[in-house]
């Protein structure tokens, strides 16, 4: 196959996404396919480019806002000559337009064949109040929520105290806070709005963190998170080496699996996902699980947590990008 890997973007993940797409553009060659590795806000890029962006790696901190390059992720760059050449695009980008269901918009409008879920389902799971909705009329348990503005007291009655303040429409980590007190609410919020113009206020479950890659329809293996040096799994735990413990499969009974893959395959229907996704859990100190979001493009590097979701039931990355290049191409033709 030729497949052009897109990554790169000017969201706030823009560097994460460098990263996935480096390494798959990699794995994809190696597994004897043409590739071209387009970062949208630079074009198409040579071989040496790629390489020095293989080492580079994910600074501790997100890029700032302003620094961002200017995205040609356009009418004009999607549906030009260099895409229509190609037989499938593996979308490698994360949040903004990348995730949000705009990019994939465009590639149905043009009839380009990409790879992962389609321009509803992406909006979906972006948005975390729509995605929690539909959790719940799925059976799917999610923490309680309210959207700012938000008075103090009603967070007080409704959600209590730790609470999660964080952007509707962001992935990462990125703008998130954890409050303990009322008075530190109204600076969480206004530190999220850098982010996003809709913030969410969210009841925080205390306990153990899993989460659960699924592929065609299929849930694959359980795997726990445990940060090293922070209560949550932030950014910082995330990318940096050392941040976390990932541990594929998770120390957990047939039944616990049983029922985290179900809530996950459960959740990724809902939000009507296809191909791929990557579902985040909490378990709370009395057992019970709850959904947290559906990454509909997650993180995309060997050592990422689907691909060692994967990997713990026999998938290999490059057998793991090739399949779902192979499911994408097999819905278009």
């Amino acid at each position: 196959m030729k497949i052009a890997v897109l990554f790169g973007g000017s969201s706030s993940e823009r560097d994460v996404s460098v990263a996935s797409g480096v390494q798959v553009a990699k794995a994809l060659q190696e597994a004897g396919h043409e590739v071209v590795a387009f970062d949208t806000a630079r074009g198409a890029l040579s071989t040496d480019e790629q390489q020095r962006l293989l080492i580079s790696g994910v600074a501790p901190v997100p890029p700032v806002q302003e620094n961002l390059p200017t995205s040609a992720t356009s009418a004009e760059f999607v549906t030009g000559k260099e895409l229509r050449e190609v037989d499938v695009v593996f979308l490698a980008l994360h949040g903004g337009a990348g995730e949000d269901g705009t990019i994939q918009a465009f590639f149905d409008l043009s009839g380009i064949p990409y790879t992962g879920s389609g321009h509803l389902g992406s909006a979906n799971a972006m948005d975390k109040d729509i995605a929690k909705r539909l959790f719940r009329t799925s059976g799917v348990p999610t923490p309680d929520w309210l959207m700012a503005p938000v008075d103090p007291e009603k967070v007080t009655s409704q959600l209590k105290y730790p609470a999660v303040v964080k952007p509707n429409k962001q992935g990462s980590t990125i703008g998130l806070s954890v409050v303990s007190d009322p008075c530190e609410l109204a600076a969480a919020i206004d530190f999220a709005r850098r982010y996003d113009d809709e913030v969410m206020v969210e009841q925080y479950i205390e306990g153990r963190e899993f989460t659960v890659g699924i592929l065609q329809d299929r849930a694959l293996a359980v795997g726990e998170i445990i940060p090293n040096n922070a209560a949550i799994f932030d950014y910082q735990s995330k990318y940096q080496a050392g941040g976390a413990k990932e541990i594929f499969p998770a120390d957990l009974t047939r039944e616990e699996i049983t029922t985290l893959q179900l809530y996950a395959l459960n959740a990724h229907r809902a939000l009507k996902l296809r191909d791929y996704s990557r579902v985040d859990f909490r378990r709370d100190e009395q057992g019970n699980f709850w959904c947290l979001e559906v990454n509909t493009l997650p993180g995309m590097t060997v050592t990422s947590l689907l691909p060692q979701s994967a990997q713990a039931v026999g998938i290999s990355f490059s057998k793991l990008c090739d399949r779902i290049c192979r499911l994408a191409l097999e819905r278009s033709g």
